[in-house]
């Protein structure tokens, strides 16, 4: 389809449309981050592309969305609120809806805001829960803590492509990907986050959320994903319906790694 820059009101979004549209629902992204634009998610969803039409965008503040906007204007509410305006500019209808990693909590409050507007959610490498729960799995893991003191050591210049990837044999070719999308770089503050002034991404209890919702829900994940440790993963899937699947030897970046499995499980996951 291509690219194209989309008015939602206030800000002007970033598109990329993949595939073409068809009788299915169109697969509408929400990335990660906040702090980077959807490039990086591009190898995991090109699969999926051969038979659905997949909308990704920058969020307001990342990438070649809006700039330069006033810190207050970049919330999480915004998110919700620009990707539910996105959706009726593009007049999709009903979509089935994927939130990567911090996008993944995002997803889940689009369907607490938003419900008529999703048929199905994917809800891939990311948690409903506190970052210091999943923090606890972290302590003990040896692994995760050589690979963390290598990043340490590195002063920021690989970029979390060790702790990301589980094969480190793939982590090279993760940072050069990294490296090739200068232009999703964005103006979300991590200080900002630290110091308490970034509002909550979910508005409720998750669980509740997602229970409420009520429609066909797919967890996704790494087995060994250094972000959201699986444990989150599992406990998600044990307390609200849903199907879970969990691809081994792969970490947050599983997309990445394993880009047909990965896309294999979102498609047969939409098309069941």
């Amino acid at each position: 389809m291509g690219d194209s820059l989309v008015d939602v009101g206030d800000v002007t979004l970033f598109v990329r449309e993949l595939g073409q549209r068809g009788d299915r629902p169109s697969v509408v992204v929400i990335h990660g981050g906040p702090d980077v634009g959807h490039g990086y998610l591009v190898p995991g969803f090109e699969p999926l592309a051969r038979d659905h039409h997949v909308v990704l965008f920058d969020f307001r503040g990342c990438g070649r969305s809006s700039r330069g906007l006033p810190d207050d204007d970049l919330q999480p509410e915004y998110v919700v609120q620009d990707t539910h305006r996105l959706i009726e500019r593009l007049g999709l209808g009903a979509v089935d809806l994927v939130g990567f990693s911090t996008g993944g909590r995002a997803a889940m409050e689009f369907v607490h805001q938003h419900p008529e507007q999703v048929r199905r959610l994917v809800l891939a490498s990311t948690s409903a829960y506190s970052s210091t729960e999943g923090a606890v799995y972290l302590a003990d893991w040896d692994e995760y803590q050589r690979r963390q003191r290598v990043e340490d050591e590195a002063n920021g210049a690989l970029r979390n492509s060790t702790i990301f990837v589980w094969d480190l044999a793939r982590a090279p070719a993760y940072l050069q990907l990294l490296e090739s999308l200068d232009t999703d770089l964005g103006d979300w503050s991590e200080e900002r986050a630290i110091n308490g002034l970034m509002h909550p991404w979910i508005t409720g209890d998750p669980e509740q959320i997602l229970r409420g919702f009520a429609k066909p829900i797919l967890i996704l994940h790494g087995e060994k994903d250094m972000g959201f440790p699986v444990q989150l993963a599992h406990r998600l899937h044990a307390a609200v319906p849903s199907q879970l699947a969990v691809i081994p030897a792969t970490a947050h970046m599983c997309h990445f790694e394993q880009p047909e499995t990965w896309a294999h499980h979102i498609r047969t996951f939409l098309d069941d």
